[in-house]
């Protein structure tokens, strides 16, 4: 046995790559505040109660959990950010009218997951609390646009869905609970012959809605297709209604919005629309999101809810290596000039390194290639 050897999908973030996340995680997060998101820190790990209750099973089994020497109590490592900021929005804040929340961390999942495959995922996102309108939901996927832009992917792809009208059909079929869950997962996996298995028992009119659920997928002319396929409920119209007005918004030149109408990921926890963002050279997608109006209420206050979050790790492993920015390399010495000179350089942004005494000039390690040295008796820097 190596002593060190990491737990299988955990890794070290070496410098090169580790410069760069805290490059863009700076970045991410000036984008959030300028838009009014406050940053929040949550603690990493909690009381489960309060991680997961609301959240569905899908991220109970994610959740790494420890017993609390101190109490007793079973305590959760943190597998997603959104529960904690609910609970602070709901119990910590306070706050009567709309907030806006952000975050960035490291989040500890059970299973390795996302683009970059590791169950140390460092994830960011921004949460809007205190409004049920669409034009929350819209501000929140504007934001998220923005932030992947940000990044350097131009042309992004938005998926749309809509929970409620699994929901509405679930009702219309009077749907048992176990019965409900398992079409739920045939329909996530896109699974059509389970998908028919399930419902063989269910009247005509509910067997022909799901099975359209699986094929209803595509540009924004499915929504039409969906307004003639399935049935005429409010509670449909209103989610047909909401993802057209989104889709108008966000499509552009850069930005392509199609829709899903079997995306039922996190059904347990969302409550209207819930979207995810794709792009070139990304097997899956980026950025996910939507609404969840219902989790507040196990904090003892049921706010509307939406947000959006990304594994930073993930979203940047598509740029290729990272390169490490090269840094200058200065000789020790009480010299005033020269002392001067550093300081100016390092006021600008550049990164000087004083050579120690009896020193390995090893110039790659150092990741040096420029010096600075007294030419024409002025400091001077000179490439290596």
């Amino acid at each position: 046995m190596h002593n060190w050897l990491l737990p299988e999908y955990i890794e070290d973030v070496l410098p090169a790559d580790a410069a760069r996340l805290e490059s863009y995680r700076r970045q991410i997060l000036d984008l959030f505040r300028v838009h009014g998101y406050q940053y929040v820190m949550p603690p990493m790990m909690e009381y489960v109660e309060s991680l997961l209750t609301g959240t569905g099973h899908d991220l109970d089994i994610a959740t790494f959990k420890v017993v609390d020497q101190l109490t007793g109590r079973l305590m959760g490592l943190r597998a997603d950010t959104t529960p904690q900021a609910a609970r602070i929005d709901a119990h910590m804040l306070n706050h009567q009218g709309v907030s806006r929340l952000c975050y960035a961390g490291t989040v500890l999942r059970t299973k390795p997951d996302g683009l970059a495959r590791t169950r140390e995922p460092l994830q960011l996102g921004a949460e809007l609390y205190g409004h049920a309108g669409i034009e929350s939901d819209i501000e929140v996927q504007r934001l998220m646009v923005k932030a992947l832009q940000l990044l350097g992917m131009r042309i992004l792809f938005v998926d749309l869905s809509h929970v409620a009208i699994f929901a509405s059909l679930s009702h219309i079929a009077q749907l048992g609970t176990q019965q409900e869950r398992a079409l739920q997962l045939a329909l996530q996996a896109k699974d059509a012959v389970r998908v028919q298995e399930l419902i063989t028992n269910l009247p005509e009119k509910s067997r022909k809605a799901f099975i359209a659920l699986t094929q209803l997928n595509g540009g924004v002319e499915v929504l039409e297709q969906a307004r003639d396929t399935l049935p005429d409920t409010p509670e449909i119209e209103q989610a047909l209604h909401e993802m057209v007005t989104v889709a108008d918004v966000l499509s552009s030149n850069e930005v392509t919005v199609t829709i899903d109408l079997s995306e039922l990921r996190g059904y347990q926890y969302h409550s209207g629309m819930v979207f995810a963002a794709y792009a070139h050279g990304y097997a899956g997608p980026i950025a996910l999101g939507g609404r969840y109006d219902e989790v507040g209420a196990a904090f003892g206050r049921a706010r509307p809810a939406t947000g959006f979050s990304l594994d930073l790790r993930g979203a940047l492993q598509a740029l290729g290596p990272a390169i490490l920015n090269k840094g200058i390399l200065a000789p020790v010495s009480d010299d005033a000039e020269l002392m001067a000179v550093i300081e100016t350089l390092r006021g600008q942004g550049q990164v000087v390194v004083e050579a120690l005494p009896d020193m390995l000039l090893n110039y790659s390690e150092l990741a040096c290639d420029r010096t600075l040295q007294k030419v024409d008796g002025r400091w001077q820097v000179v490439a290596v």
